[in-house]
């Protein structure tokens, strides 16, 4: 069986899908013949295949969050899958933890974080309903080591991501309800932009990958379908790290 094409019939749920990885994985599930909501604050890209329904919201305002899940569950009779693709990352403003302003500090976590709480606490009731689910939760490899030029509040926000995918897989693996994490290397998405806007840059980055190439949204789209799809059923409370080989580096 192909597993890719196998969403018929199924509902989703994708933040941070105004663009970048998120919009690729909501469009990989559209493709593949899932019914999906895509939540950004962003406008709405043009060209959505069908079976797409955007809602323009703030991932850290908790009601918004809420009443969209909701919706998307009540138009399609289900909910089988969260995807929480959400994040900044503030180059001027996120710093060292010793020299930021902790107001900063508290905005990152709000929306890389504290998202994720919002949107598994409104899943989760609707996945049980629906006999089980999937999420999926796009970290870092960033929050897996340290950084000379540091940006610790994505970094760490990144990291609690991990924790929380791991007590949410444990908690409600009786109830057939998966919980991973996808660890992206360098990509080529809008957040990263400013990395690769010297093209200098970005074939130095390029360089320093095994692969010898940096990701695109679309092989981490990749690793997020898999990962919801039956081909990973025996897979919760783990990381898949699509980095073209930086981690395993000496």
């Amino acid at each position: 069986m192909d597993w890719s094409t196998d969403f018929s019939g199924k509902s989703a749920f994708v933040t941070g899908a105004g663009g970048g990885m998120g919009l690729a994985v909501a469009t990989g599930l559209l493709n593949a013949g899932a019914e999906v909501t895509l939540f950004d604050l962003k406008d709405a890209p043009e060209g959505l295949p069908q079976g797409a329904t955007y809602v323009q919201g703030d991932v850290s305002d908790n009601a918004a969050m809420s009443a969209a899940i909701e919706a998307r569950a009540a138009a399609s009779g289900r909910l089988d899958y969260l995807v929480n693709a959400a994040g900044v990352l503030w180059f001027e403003r996120d710093k060292s933890a010793v020299d930021m302003d902790l107001d900063v500090w508290d905005q990152v976590m709000s929306i890389n974080l504290k998202s994720v709480v919002h949107s598994v606490r409104s899943a989760v009731p609707l996945m049980k309903k629906s006999g089980g689910g999937a999420m999926v939760h796009i970290s870092t490899i960033q929050c897996l080591r340290g950084d000379t030029a540091p940006q610790d509040a994505y970094q760490a926000s990144k990291a609690g991501m991990v924790a929380l995918s791991k007590s949410v897989a444990i908690q409600f693996a009786a109830d057939q309800i998966r919980s991973n994490v996808v660890f992206p290397g360098p990509t080529l998405t809008p957040m990263q932009q400013r990395w690769y806007e010297d093209p200098s840059k970005g074939e130095a980055i390029a360089d320093y990958v095994p692969l010898k190439r940096l990701g695109t949204p679309e092989d981490m789209a990749n690793a997020c379908l898999f990962l919801l799809s039956d081909a990973a059923g025996f897979v919760t409370g783990t990381e898949l790290t699509v980095d073209g080989g930086i981690t395993a580096l000496p």
